[in-house]
C-alpha cells in the first residue's frame, strides 16, 4: 500500500560512517512485473511501494522479512554473523552484517510506520550449512534469529531455515507473499564468496527445486 502519508522507501545498509546510502542493485523484473530491490550482506531495505519487490540471495546468511500487515509497510535484512557488541568489521563500522542489530534495526523501522509488536508479521530464510567444518555459521544463525525472536517474545509467521543449500528470497512487503527458490549444490562457492566479498553475482545460477509461497 503507497501513498499520502505511509513511510517512504529507505536503505538501511551501514556505509561504515554510521550513514546509510541507496542501494544499488535496482532492477525491474519482467516477470513479476515489479521493481526489484537487491539487498546484499550487511543490508537491509524498507518499503510502502506496493510496486517493489525485495530479492536476496543466501547461504549461511540469514535474512528476517517484517512487515506491518495493517499497512504492508516491511522490509527485510540479510545479515552475516549472529551477534557482536561493538559492530565492528574488519576495523570499520558494519553493524548490520551482525543479526542482533540487524534485527533491532528492523523491526524498530517496522514498527514507525504504527504497527503493534504483537502484530509484526515475521518470516525467516536462510541459514544453510554449506561447507563442512568445526564451526557452522549457518547453524548458528539459526540459533541465533530463532533465540531472539523467542527473548524478544515474537511470533514467527513461517520460516525456511537451515539445510545445505543456498536460497533465492522474492519478499513483496505490500503482501507478505515470499518466492522462496533453493539453489543447486554447484553453486556453493559463489554463496561463500558472495558472503564475504560481496562481488559475486548470482543471475545465471541454475535454480533446483520448486518455488514455494509463504
Amino acid at each position: 500500500m503507497s501513498g499520502a502519508g505511509q513511510p517512504k522507501p529507505t536503505a538501511l545498509t551501514d556505509s561504515g560512517t554510521g550513514s546509510y546510502r541507496q542501494p544499488v542493485g535496482r532492477t525491474y523484473d519482467l516477470r513479476q512485473g515489479t521493481k526489484a530491490v537487491r539487498v546484499l550482506p550487511g543490508e537491509a531495505y524498507v518499503t510502502a511501494n506496493d510496486g517493489e519487490m525485495i530479492v536476496t540471495v543466501l547461504g549461511s546468511c540469514v535474512a528476517a522479512c517484517i512487515r506491518n500487515p495493517a499497512t504492508g509497510f516491511g522490509g527485510l535484512n540479510h545479515f552475516m554473523l549472529p551477534e557482536s557488541d561493538s559492530g565492528i568489521w574488519n576495523g570499520a563500522s558494519a553493524a548490520l552484517r551482525y543479526g542482533n542489530y540487524a534485527m533491532e534495526v528492523l523491526i524498530n523501522e517496522v514498527l514507525k510506520s504504527g504497527c503493534r509488536r504483537r502484530d509484526l508479521e515475521i518470516k525467516l530464510f536462510g541459514g544453510a550449512d554449506l561447507t563442512d567444518g568445526s564451526t557452522l555459521i549457518g547453524s548458528s544463525n539459526v540459533s541465533f534469529v530463532l533465540d531472539y525472536l523467542k527473548a524478544e517474545d515474537l511470533t514467527i509467521a513461517s520460516a525456511d531455515l537451515g539445510g545445505c543449500y543456498g536460497r533465492r528470497i522474492h519478499y513483496s512487503p505490500s503482501t507478505g507473499v515470499v518466492h522462496r527458490l533453493l539453489l543447486g549444490t554447484a553453486v556453493h562457492p559463489d554463496f561463500v564468496d558472495e558472503e564475504h566479498s560481496f562481488k559475486k553475482r548470482l543471475a545465471r545460477t541454475k535454480i533446483e527445486g520448486e518455488v514455494d509461497l509463504f
